[in-house]
């Protein structure tokens, strides 16, 4: 196995076997931050579908969605086995969680694994990734998929990702492409729609403040990181026969520096790089694991201002000879 660079002070090996010791949960850490996220999201949902002042109820809705987002890490960890394994009330609370998200379990599970097992390998599939295209290829590309892979990208499309990454991606499109294995694809749809629908005619400033605008925050949020956390500058991709499970997660895995509020709202998923290497390891013990292995402590950083922003939505095609992703208007034939 080789070495992972001048600050490594072990070999590939060496460091997935150091992060075991990470890989550890504390049952009622985990539970207790499990019910006190749940309790806040109660909170600030039934607030916002109140009849306090519409600025109350607009600031708990905004909040409600980047509660959303904490909780995903829970389901997220759950779904890997790092947190509550083998507990039938966490299965319960976590499947009904991603249904109501749109992310049903078995859409969520087949292609999130995929993902972790093929991280900046194939670079071409949209299973659990955005898919990235090479220079040859995408000047290879007709126009319809040059197009396709435009939008893929886009920032609108990342923003609106309630529609166009969770609901059209996770359900619509798992429904189109296998109905029998994704049953669960469907409950979620005719789930959210009954809520949008009862909200509605409860109000349609319950539907706003209850549902749409919290859903908008969360799935944006939750879009965007995801593509920041593997297009990003600085990421490395590796040629198929040179791909290796740790050197994917350290140069092709981001770590995204941000506030104490803001890792706590997006469940320390900053830590990516971390999480791709030993995806066992709970949320909250990411930062430690950081802290104590020097090899984990030099990654490519990006950090949530609009300059950083800006600098990922332009990590659009991997210019192989360069060895680093590059716009569109560069990648564009001579």
């Amino acid at each position: 196995m080789r070495n992972l660079g001048a600050l490594s002070v072990r070999t590939e090996k060496e460091l997935l076997i150091a992060t075991k010791q990470f890989a550890a949960e504390s049952k009622l850490r985990s539970w207790l931050e499990l019910f006190v996220t749940l309790g806040l999201l109660v909170a600030t949902l039934l607030l916002a579908v109140s009849e306090h002042y519409w600025f109350v109820r607009l600031g708990s809705s905004l909040v409600a969605g980047l509660l959303i987002v904490r909780l995903f890490i829970f389901y997220h960890d759950f779904q890997h086995g790092a947190i509550l394994s083998g507990s039938g009330v966490a299965r319960l609370l976590m499947d009904t969680y991603g249904l109501l998200v749109l992310s049903p379990p078995s859409v969520w599970n087949r292609s999130h694994d995929h993902h972790h097992k093929h991280n900046s390998k194939d670079l071409l599939s949209s299973m659990g990734s955005f898919p990235t295209m090479n220079t040859a290829q995408y000047r290879s590309a007709n126009a319809i998929d040059r197009t396709a892979y435009y939008w893929s990208r886009h920032p609108l499309t990342i923003a609106f990702g309630y529609l166009t990454i969770f609901m059209a991606g996770m359900c619509i499109r798992a429904i189109h492409q296998n109905c029998r294995l994704h049953k669960d694809a469907i409950l979620a749809l005719v789930l959210h729609i009954a809520i949008a629908v009862t909200l509605g005619y409860w109000g349609i400033d319950k539907l706003l403040f209850g549902m749409t605008l919290p859903l908008t925050v969360a799935c944006g949020v939750g879009s965007y990181l995801f593509y920041a956390q593997h297009n990003f500058p600085g990421c490395h991709l590796e040629a198929r026969e040179d791909w290796t499970h740790a050197s994917a997660a350290l140069k092709s895995s981001s770590y995204l520096k941000m506030s104490g509020l803001m890792n706590w709202f997006t469940g320390n998923i900053g830590y990516h790089h971390i999480h791709h290497l030993n995806a066992k390891i709970p949320f909250y013990r990411l930062p430690e694991a950081m802290a104590a292995l020097p090899e984990l402590q030099k990654p490519a950083s990006i950090t949530l201002g609009m300059r950083d922003i800006a600098a990922c939505f332009r990590s659009n095609v991997w210019d192989v000879d360069a060895k680093k992703l590059i716009s569109f208007r560069q990648a564009k034939p001579c």
